[in-house]
């Protein structure tokens, strides 16, 4: 993507990569979500969530404390780079929505952080708390998409960022409650409704990807590095990866060919509308 090499950091990141957490009274290690993590794919059952909820509950040992950044100019150059994209997604959205639209933060931080939702850790990999209305992201894991997942390249970062900004998007629109609702009502469906929910950002950071296409932002080989992206990160092909199985009934985000089909159309179509994965499992 055709970024500015000399532009400046945005406004809209708060940086917590400096800030230590001394966790919570019975808080779970990384080690222990990822567990539980695998245990949720294998047994078709969120395991991960409660634990989380529980863990909110806790009175806090410590809050964080903030030490001395330790960081490289390759790392800072991302932390800009990346400000970069957000400030052109949520542009692109405040064009799209209008007066909907409201701005995100992005925080970046190392191994655990205090969201409105819980307590965050790098194991959960990056996701939006509509508590706080923020995303929340370790860097880690672009290395993690890059070595374990086989999906480099700064697009398919880009997508992960526009995926949890599309997440923002179907909270100020009052999607996300709707679902949220409609899962208590029909627990049997709530998995299904979470995939349609998950299809749908893929496809919202789709039609950002579009955009910036139009703009002259997107280079030769940046659709395919987020179409790679969506595959790798697909319930099915991760499944397979921890268990051997694969287990339909259990997905919560999609499949990898549902996730590439759905940021594809994104792409390709640029329309907010082309977006209703709801009405497209209806018809």
């Amino acid at each position: 993507m055709r970024w500015n090499p000399g532009g400046q950091r945005s406004g809209d990141i708060e940086d917590r990569r400096a800030v230590r957490m001394g966790g919570r009274g019975a808080s779970m290690g990384i080690g222990g979500i990822v567990l539980l993590f695998i245990l949720s794919l294998v047994l078709g059952r969120d395991m991960v969530s409660p634990v989380l909820q529980q863990q909110a509950q806790m009175p806090s040992q410590d809050s964080g404390q903030a030490g001395p950044l330790e960081t490289t100019p390759q790392e800072e150059a991302k932390v800009v780079e990346i400000g970069q994209m957000l400030d052109d997604l949520q542009a692109t959205w405040a064009r799209l929505l209008g007066g909907r639209y409201q701005k995100s933060t992005l925080v970046l931080f190392r191994g655990a952080t205090e969201s409105a939702c819980g307590l965050g850790e790098s194991a959960m990999g990056p996701f939006y708390c509509p508590g706080d209305q923020k995303v929340y992201l370790d860097l880690e894991f672009f290395d993690q998409l890059d070595r374990r997942f086989g999906a480099p390249g700064d697009f398919a970062q880009a997508y992960v960022i526009a995926h949890e900004v599309g997440h923002h998007v179907q909270n100020l629109l009052g999607i996300e409650r709707q679902v949220r609702a409609l899962q208590q009502r029909s627990p049997r469906q709530a998995n299904q409704l979470s995939v349609l929910m998950e299809l749908q950002a893929d496809c919202f950071a789709g039609v950002w990807g579009h955009s910036t296409a139009q703009r002259g932002i997107m280079e030769p080989g940046d659709a395919e590095e987020g179409l790679r992206a969506a595959s790798a990160i697909g319930d099915d092909t991760l499944q397979r990866q921890s268990s051997g199985r694969v287990r339909p009934e259990s997905f919560t985000h999609g499949s990898a060919a549902q996730r590439a089909e759905w940021l594809r159309r994104g792409l390709q179509t640029g329309d907010v509308k082309a977006c209703d994965t709801f009405a497209a499992a209806g018809s």
